[in-house]
């Protein structure tokens, strides 16, 4: 059984084992919806997130191709960055190639790079990261110009043009950015970037549940001198400390302890405390010792129709998500909005999260982010990632994971990462696909 969703203000069309069904979603139709809904009385988070389903997919309907948050058209789809006050790395993701100039290399305070041949749309601007106080990025001159206001002393270390490959199917330049000496004095500015303003303080602390995986008597990848499971466990109380060390959060780790956990369990766990991000930790293995990297994996379309098939199955599953339960099309359409927004924000931690590892100078995989249909990758309102931090067949990698130094800046990397997904939401949608098939995690 295979269900698909897309919603604009007036339609709604379904895809049920393979026959299209369209309805008419009226004012009035929609209010009694939203009524039912809000009469539970029930788990408001999860009535925000399905009724976040709802806005989501209208705005997608309406900015189809668009390439920021913002709406801009043009051949830039977003600026990306990642890193701390020692190095940052900026990602400007583009449509099309591009010849980089550099026009300012980081004097006065500013780097500014001009992109031949690049359409910048009607421009964005927003707040930065790490060494970048602030980027704008403009039309101008038969091409698109980047601007970024420094936080401090930085120059450009490197920077370079990566083609499309390893799944990734777009254009991206590259800059990396490393902290000098020198002191930016504060100056003004005629043009100055309107940053965006960082995402509406929330009614409480996020949770963020942190899995161990393995543990008990299923040890995992057995390495040469520790096992998996000890492995994951060390990682899982260190990005614990590191995101009680940024503040701000709340965080529940699945197990403390060498215990074993079913699978079904720790997901379970993260729904009942209502979790706002599940992230599983493991480490790879392979027939080739060779190979190393970390890679994040989301859920896979398959994996979708497989938790939905889940959730379906169980007697009361409109209660237990919270739906009205009066009208089954109405119901199984939030679900699979509900489940569509889950993948999103899923897919945009997980990007956020890689950019901050690349940066960071962790050996990655070349195809660094997979969607496969793991078990815990399965809750239907809430955003999950399952981080494989190396290879415990690679002696390179099982030292770098079975030393503490650097293990605890793997972590600190992450933890950056995850924090820096929470601050600044509005990064935009990104549509959840593609990758390996997979199961059992």
């Amino acid at each position: 059984m295979q269900s698909a969703v897309l919603l604009n203000p007036l339609l709604t069309t379904v895809w049920h084992d393979g026959e299209k069904k369209t309805f008419i979603v009226g004012a009035s139709r929609m209010s009694r919806v939203v009524d039912r809904f809000s009469g539970q009385g029930r788990s408001v988070r999860r009535g925000v997130v399905i009724l976040a389903a709802l806005m989501a997919f209208a705005v997608a309907a309406l900015a189809a191709g668009a390439g920021f948050a913002t709406g801009a058209q043009g051949d830039v789809l977003r600026i990306r960055f990642g890193g701390d006050a020692e190095r940052t790395r900026v990602v400007i993701d583009m449509d099309r190639t591009a010849r980089g100039n550099l026009v300012q290399a980081g004097e006065g305070g500013r780097v500014v790079l001009a992109l031949s041949g690049l359409s910048a749309g009607r421009g964005v601007e927003g707040r930065g990261l790490g060494l970048v106080r602030g980027y704008a990025m403009r039309g101008g001159g038969g091409g698109a110009e980047l601007t970024l206001d420094l936080a401090g002393g930085a120059e450009v270390e490197r920077r370079f043009l990566l083609p499309p490959g390893d799944g990734v199917t777009h254009y991206r330049y590259v800059i990396d950015l490393k902290a000098t000496d020198a002191v930016v004095a504060d100056r003004p500015d005629r043009n100055p970037p309107r940053y965006t303003a960082s995402a509406a303080a929330r009614p409480e602390r996020p949770l963020i549940v942190i899995d161990a995986g393995h543990g008990g008597h299923d040890p995992g990848t057995l390495g040469g001198r520790v096992n998996e499971s000890t492995v994951t466990l060390q990682a899982a109380r260190d990005l614990k400390t590191e995101l009680e060390r940024i503040g701000g959060y709340r965080v529940m780790l699945t197990r403390d302890s060498d215990v074993y956990v079913t699978r079904s369990r720790r997901v379970a766990m993260a729904r009942e405390a209502g979790a706002d991000l599940f992230i599983s930790l493991h480490a790879d293995a392979g027939q080739d010792s060779t190979t190393r990297g970390a890679s994040v994996y989301t859920l896979s379309e398959q994996g979708a129709v497989r938790a939905v098939r889940q959730v379906t199955n169980r007697e009361g599953w409109h209660a237990e998500l919270h739906l009205p339960g009066r009208d089954p099309t109405v119901d199984r359409i939030l679900l699979d909005m509900t489940q569509r927004v889950t993948q999103n924000r899923s897919a945009q931690a997980a990007r956020v999260l890689l950019t901050h590892l690349e940066a960071s100078g962790h050996p990655m995989l070349s195809r660094s982010h997979r969607d496969a249909n793991f078990e815990v990758l399965l809750a239907p309102d809430v955003p999950a990632l399952l981080l494989e931090m190396g290879f415990m067949t690679n002696p390179d990698d099982q030292q770098l994971l079975t030393d503490e130094r650097g293990r605890n800046r793997l972590m600190r990397a992450a933890a950056q990462g995850i924090d820096r997904y929470f601050r600044q939401p509005e990064q935009g949608v990104v549509v959840a696909g593609g990758g390996q098939p997979g199961g059992g995690r």
